[in-house]
């Protein structure tokens, strides 16, 4: 993750504002340009390309990747920020954002996620969470075993029907469809680091700052009992549904997502209203 592999708003000053926004698998963070746009230039705006985004490179550190390697350069943002920070994060990115406010709770003025794939809470529910995280493990193993059998093309189309519907990735255009290919190798890293994520579910009821959690009227299952249980367990959290969306939501209904993220920030900014 480096500046030119980031979609960044406004260069104010350390004091003012800033939204984090991370992406979800597969994506860049141009995917949160209708949220910057919805933010005056009070507000500094960062939306990282995130490891195997194009242009942001790939992961060729040693042993098994975590959520802690990709959380730390956003963790570094945010230690180097004086003012508040609002952190938003979508599917991966949602997952992405939960590590990271467990490692800075004093540091965020709000957290609003959409659909985080915070796959370990699966393990804390009932059987109906256990089947869930068994279809999100089938997944996970059929992206692996692409990787040794070379059947790239089969998985990487699994594994985009999944989240946006059956027959999505036949109605690519070939170079989007050769881009999602090419990413398989870092989607099965995302995979694993949400799956084994090792902070205790018990560290997000400590979350003291407000968080929303906003999931598609057609959520996938597992993504829907994640937002449900977060809602559940943060006490300071508040859950809504978009109308007409699925998983992809920030994608397919931008607009809407992203009145509903600003209307959270704007609220809960400790600088007051900037609307734009």
């Amino acid at each position: 993750m480096s500046a030119a592999s980031t979609f960044c708003v406004s260069h104010k000053a350390c004091h003012a504002p800033l939204v984090i926004a991370l992406h979800c698998s597969g994506g860049s963070g141009r995917q949160w340009r209708n949220l910057a746009e919805r933010l005056d230039d009070s507000y500094r705006f960062i939306a990282p390309d995130l490891i195997g985004a194009p242009g942001a490179g790939t992961w060729n550190g040693a042993g098994t990747f975590r959520l802690a390697d990709e959380a730390a350069g956003i963790l570094e943002m945010i230690d180097h920020h004086d003012g508040p920070v609002h952190l938003v994060g979508h599917s991966y990115g949602g997952g992405l954002a939960l590590h990271i406010a467990a490692m800075r709770p004093d540091r965020l003025a709000s957290l609003s996620l959409y659909e985080p794939s915070a796959f370990h809470l699966l393990r804390q529910l009932d059987s109906e969470g256990h089947e869930a995280l068994g279809e999100i493990s089938s997944i996970a193993g059929a992206i692996h075993d692409s990787l040794i059998n070379g059947s790239y093309l089969a998985a990487t189309a699994r594994f985009i029907d999944y989240w946006s519907g059956a027959g999505t990735f036949d109605a690519m255009k070939p170079e989007l469809q050769a881009a999602l290919v090419r990413f398989l190798p870092k989607a099965s890293l995302d995979f694993h680091a949400l799956i084994y994520e090792s902070t205790p579910a018990s560290e997000y009821a400590r979350f003291g700052f407000p968080v929303l959690i906003l999931r598609g009227e057609f959520a996938p299952v597992p993504t829907r009992l994640i937002a449900c249980e977060l809602v559940s367990r943060v006490p300071a959290a508040i859950g809504a549904i978009v109308p007409g969306a699925g998983h992809m939501g920030p994608l397919t209904h931008a607009d809407l997502v992203a009145d509903r993220l600003v209307r959270q920030i704007l609220f809960h900014d400790t600088a007051g209203s900037r609307a734009a």
